[in-house]
């Protein structure tokens, strides 16, 4: 039977499909770690008290890179380079989604409008991480291999969430909603596009690695092309709808250490 619960088993179990997972997800939690530590660094004034909660993202994001490292070395494997099709942080700069890299580079300080861009950038974003996390979670929790990781990068990315709702709905109250409610909808309609564009491009990666049948990696495009079906019509709207988090203040402390492993 065809699930998501036994294609993670399948790439879990094969040491190459494996490897080019974890290599895809350590790039883009760099890359994570990377993009926040920039914006910490050129917050404006006005938003100094953000800056540690920037700085805290950013080290989750490393610590996240470092644990997917640490599960390839335990299995004694390396990581791979990320084929360009399938590195969705990249992408997604490249449509211009995001603070641009260049400006980011710049010795240059952000402005509130740039500090609106990145959250709604990460809030739709982060939106995507914790539903994967979520699921690897409700499968894997108890993986005597993966358990302790999933577990972990599942309740930060849940934090990162909290935490765009937060900060978003502050800089509403402020007098920005109309420029966060546009830059969120460019966001989650660009962002889907890239989502399934990179899983058909990983979903290719994998079927070669493991030999599926023509039949099946046909399906698994089908149901990609379905979900962004429904995305496009109205699951886009979970992306950019804000609401005040149970989880108050998420960023507002030092990040939880890496497993020992790592």
């Amino acid at each position: 039977m065809l699930s998501a619960r036994s294609l993670f088993q399948e790439i879990l179990d094969n040491d190459e499909s494996f490897r080019l997972f974890c290599s895809i997800a350590a790039g883009g939690e760099c890359q994570g770690g990377w993009e926040n530590g920039r914006i910490a660094a050129l917050v404006p004034k006005g938003e100094r008290d953000l800056a540690p909660k920037i700085t805290r993202h950013g080290a989750d994001e490393d610590k996240h890179g470092r644990i997917f490292h640490a599960l390839l070395r335990r299995r004694g494997l390396t990581a791979v380079a990320v084929p360009a099709d399938t590195d969705y942080t990249m992408i997604l700069e490249r449509h211009g989604i995001g603070l641009a890299h260049d400006r980011l580079r710049a010795d240059r300080p952000l402005t509130v409008p740039d500090i609106v861009t990145y959250l709604a950038h990460s809030r739709v974003t982060e939106q995507r991480a914790a539903e994967q996390m979520a699921l690897l979670r409700r499968y894997f929790a108890g993986h005597p291999d993966v358990g302790r990781a999933v577990r972990m990068i599942s309740g930060d990315e849940d934090n990162h969430l909290a935490y765009c709702h937060e900060e978003l709905l502050r800089l509403a109250a402020a007098g920005h909603g109309h420029a966060i409610q546009r830059t969120l909808r460019a966001c989650a309609l660009a962002e889907i596009r890239v989502y399934r564009d990179v899983s058909l491009a990983v979903t290719a990666h994998m079927g070669r690695i493991l030999g599926w049948p023509t039949a099946k990696s046909a399906l698994l495009a089908f149901c990609i092309h379905a979900v962004y079906a429904y995305e496009r019509a109205t699951g886009w709207r979970r992306m950019v709808s804000l609401r005040m988090p149970e989880r108050r203040n998420a960023l507002g402390g030092p990040a939880t250490p890496a497993p020992e492993f790592a």
